[in-house]
């Protein structure tokens, strides 16, 4: 098996500085290694070519964001399977051995992603992705390990391979033929959430995502927008209401409703915080959403398919659950 570990760059100098020597320590043996760049002006080319000359550069023209850029790179590399890797993020000792386990003895294994640790709280899960990624019954994404912006220490609660609705684009591993077939990333999404709709895109095939506990890595996170950020707070709202109006399968106008209801109060929310410009971000995604509905209906008919043993549940309850009263049952 042909494994490619794939890192996107845009002006991310600083971070390959620092998390390159880790990834090529414990990689080389395993997989090649190439770094997509997006049209960086920090002269980080500059910095590969001259230090890490066995990292193979594609180069695109323009900053195409996190989808058509991988879309783009990927055309470029032959292996059999992908693993897209932030550039802030730190591999650790033997990341690759159980993915090339998996995706080796388990055909219906489609993509996968590992346990994502906190970088700068080590003994934390991250927020993006965690112990494996799913999405309740209004399409609000979270993760094993964390629920909206409640964090679970790691004491190994996780420590088993299992199915999820979807794996993290900070380390995604997935086979090139699926991705292929499926068109890879939506490019409508220019970054945030796009994984989840491929995800779900990838269990309408009856594969799987994986979650594979015993390979760890290490997020910065927020390292392309800070998670405060008012455009990540509208590429969220605008992206997840396209995910579910892609893929859905029933209920679709009564989950819609009822998330719009939801995003209402979470802008309220914001707008009692004096966080004005998040309050208008999320207005802007819900606009945003809008004239994309022709076009996202369309899609529709091309992707729609049943999509067996879905478990949803409703997020704010299970958040409400988790802080108050699991956490100070304890």
């Amino acid at each position: 098996m042909r494994l490619a570990v794939v890192v996107l760059n845009w002006n991310g100098l600083k971070l390959l500085k620092k998390f390159l020597d880790p990834l090529i320590r414990y990689s080389n043996d395993e997989a090649e290694i190439y770094l997509i760049d997006n049209n960086s002006t920090d002269k980080s080319i500059d910095y590969i070519t001259s230090n890490y000359p066995s990292i193979r550069i594609i180069i695109n023209k323009n900053n195409l964001g996190y989808a058509k850029g991988y879309n783009e790179g990927l055309k470029e590399i032959n292996a059999d399977v992908f693993c897209l890797l932030n550039n802030d993020v730190e591999v650790t000792e033997n990341w690759l051995k159980p993915f090339i386990e998996e995706f080796s003895l388990n055909a219906n294994t489609a993509a996968a992603q590992p346990k994502i640790l906190n970088y700068h709280k080590k003994a934390y899960f991250d927020y993006a992705g965690a112990a494996g990624g799913f999405i309740d019954s209004l399409g609000y994404p979270y993760c094993d390990g964390r629920i909206y912006n409640l964090i679970e220490k790691d004491n190994n609660q996780y420590d088993l391979n299992k199915d999820i609705f979807w794996a993290s684009g900070a380390c995604f591993f997935i086979r090139k033929d699926i991705f292929n077939s499926l068109n890879g990333f939506d490019e409508s999404f220019f970054s945030h959430m796009e994984e989840i709709d491929l995800c779900w895109r990838i269990l309408k095939q009856n594969a799987k995502v994986r979650y594979i506990h015993n390979s760890t890595v290490y997020h910065v996170g927020g390292a392309t927008l800070e998670y405060n950020n008012p455009k990540k707070t509208f590429l969220n709202f605008r992206n997840s209401l396209i995910t579910i109006t892609k893929n859905r399968e029933k209920n679709l106008l009564t989950t819609l409703v009822f998330k719009m209801l939801m995003d209402g109060l979470i802008g309220f929310y914001y707008l009692l915080n004096f966080k004005f410009s998040h309050f208008l971000a999320i207005i802007k995604a819900h606009f945003a959403f809008y004239l994309q509905i022709p076009k996202l209906i369309k899609q529709r008919e091309i992707t729609n398919s049943s999509l067996k043993n879905f478990k949803s549940t409703f997020l704010l309850s299970k958040y409400l659950k988790l802080k108050y009263f699991d956490i100070f049952s304890n």
